[in-house]
């Protein structure tokens, strides 16, 4: 990965992690997924009334990117019920990088040197270190076991969009009709509020409007990249919001214990520089 893809997707990690914490310190959650499904929306129609369509070769991708995304909001909503909030991302988004690498080298021939793997590996070390540290091993088995589901769907879908991307030979108009096609999980919220006549506050809507824009720009950005970068990578270096989210955690949130979130931050760190040198 050159200097400039590492950057931006480390910008894309932070803006990740910064709207992940914007819903978790709203409580409406589902109002706020609601939002930010509604950015991606309208964003993606904006795209798709602007920009070429991609080519039929990349429909196959956009169809099962957009079905393990609606995977994706189901298992997140019951791994958050089961389990908690920071240990549920870090194990979820921390298993993805090593499983889009080793899918990328079995199904499009896509590999690293050894200093990449040293880097992927350093960067999961570090997400592990985060992952565990508040004792997985005695959290309860639905919330972990529902974590790796989902871990397992984000890689899934990443590996679907990186092949996807390659192939539309319209990379905005891969990302519009990704992001249109997303419709009905604002639809469904809307739906189910309306009939148990509720509302969406205003406040909650404006902070899931601003995590939608990191949303869109966060995944535009991933998506772009993996257009001329190695999925492996790539999904290694974005994987560093667990970082950001554990560094917002002690700034913002008050998170404790800090020792270990700051060594799985120089482990991360290590990693992507590595990941960038290779």
């Amino acid at each position: 990965m050159s200097l400039l893809s590492v950057s931006l997707v480390l910008l894309a990690a932070m803006m990740h992690a910064g709207w992940n914490a914007l819903v978790k310190a709203v409580n409406d959650r589902a109002g706020v997924l609601a939002a930010v499904s509604a950015v991606h929306v309208l964003t993606g129609l904006a795209l798709v009334l602007t920009v070429p369509p991609p080519a039929p070769a990349s429909w196959p991708m956009i169809a099962a990117s957009v079905a393990l995304h609606f995977g994706y909001y189901v298992l997140l909503f019951r791994s958050y019920a089961l389990g908690d909030l920071s240990q549920v991302y870090p194990i979820s988004r921390g298993i993805a990088p090593a499983l889009v690498a080793v899918s990328a080298v079995v199904l499009i021939g896509e590999g690293l040197p050894p200093a990449g793997w040293t880097g992927i590996a350093l960067v999961s070390l570090g997400v592990a270190i985060l992952a565990f540290r508040r004792g997985a091993p005695q959290a309860p088995r639905g919330g972990v076991a529902f974590a790796i589901c989902l871990g397992a769907l984000i890689a899934a879908y990443s590996v679907a969009d990186g092949i996807g991307i390659r192939r539309s030979d319209s990379v905005f108009g891969y990302i519009g009709w990704l992001f249109l096609l997303e419709f009905p999980v604002p639809l469904v919220i809307a739906l189910r509020r309306h009939r148990s006549g509720g509302a969406i506050a205003p406040r909650v809507a404006m902070l899931g409007a601003t995590a939608g824009l990191f949303a869109v720009a966060a995944y535009g950005i991933v998506l772009y990249i993996n257009a001329v970068a190695p999925l492996g990578a790539v999904s290694a270096v974005r994987e560093s919001s667990v970082v950001f989210a554990a560094l917002i955690g002690i700034l913002v949130f008050g998170e404790r214990p800090v020792a270990a979130r700051l060594v799985a931050s120089v482990v991360v760190a290590m990693g992507v520089v590595t990941l960038a040198l290779a």
